[in-house]
């Protein structure tokens, strides 16, 4: 391939973006360089999406990342969809100025097979090494409490208050329960397990996709890339589109 035809392929995957990083368009260093990586990999990257089976319908929004996702696929790298059937029974903070109910695992189940089955028109599920599905219950259900408080024990109080929706709600004195903390680090540990080269993700999951690549550097792993895509607001033109 040559550059130009790289230069347009970087291009169309990374279209209708509003955030990659890190990015420094400079560097040849293809940990600071997205566009370094795709051209110099000599393996298809793997392209991490996670949802949360917190209710039974995808909506508009959802069809943002998974279609971008598709577009990595078309291009030839593997798209690795994370199920939390686990992180769903806690549900993620984010956006949200009080804690979430938490969801049974048979509400979760059931959701999860609703989600797949509205994924199959989206997504390249025929095209063999383009698509890993997998749990976080998978590895998230085995953590021990040694394993547990590896985790925590990678981020500060501080850290985990620099994140806007507890900023917000610890301002407002509205309770910041502790297993609210664990989510971004769960969901970082996926990114781990999985050996995420890039996570895509809505422009409010920075926290969490930044959560990701402290965690693969504490593991020696390489840190992955954050591709952020916008999000589509709800009929009330000021809220996140929600389930």
């Amino acid at each position: 391939m040559s550059i130009k035809e790289q230069n347009n392929h970087f291009t169309w995957l990374t279209r209708g973006t509003a955030e990659i990083f890190p990015h420094n368009p400079e560097s040849t260093n293809p940990e600071e360089n997205l566009e370094q990586l795709i051209k110099i990999s000599d393996r298809p990257l793997r392209i991490k999406l996670g949802i949360d089976p917190t209710g039974a319908d995808l909506h508009l929004g959802h069809t943002i990342p998974f279609r971008k996702l598709r577009a990595f696929q078309d291009a030839g790298h593997i798209a690795v969809v994370i199920i939390g059937d686990f992180t769903a029974q806690i549900g993620d903070p984010t956006g949200k100025s009080e804690v979430r109910r938490q969801l049974t695992a048979e509400e979760v189940k059931a959701n999860a097979q609703d989600y797949l089955a509205q994924l199959h028109p989206i997504l390249d599920f025929a095209t063999p090494g383009r698509l890993e599905i997998r749990y976080n219950s998978e590895w998230l259900n085995k953590l021990t409490l040694k394993d547990t408080l590896e985790l925590l024990s990678t981020m500060t109080v501080g850290q985990m208050l620099a994140k806007e929706a507890f900023a917000l709600r610890y301002a407002q004195e509205n309770p910041i329960y502790l297993h609210e903390f664990m989510y971004p680090l769960m969901q970082g540990y996926d990114s781990v397990v999985v050996e995420a080269d890039v996570e895509l993700g809505g422009t409010d999951q920075k926290f969490n996709i930044a959560v990701g690549r402290d965690l693969q550097r504490h593991f020696k792993q390489k840190p992955q890339f954050g591709l952020l895509l916008p999000i589509l607001l709800g009929t009330d033109g000021k809220q996140k589109m929600s389930k």
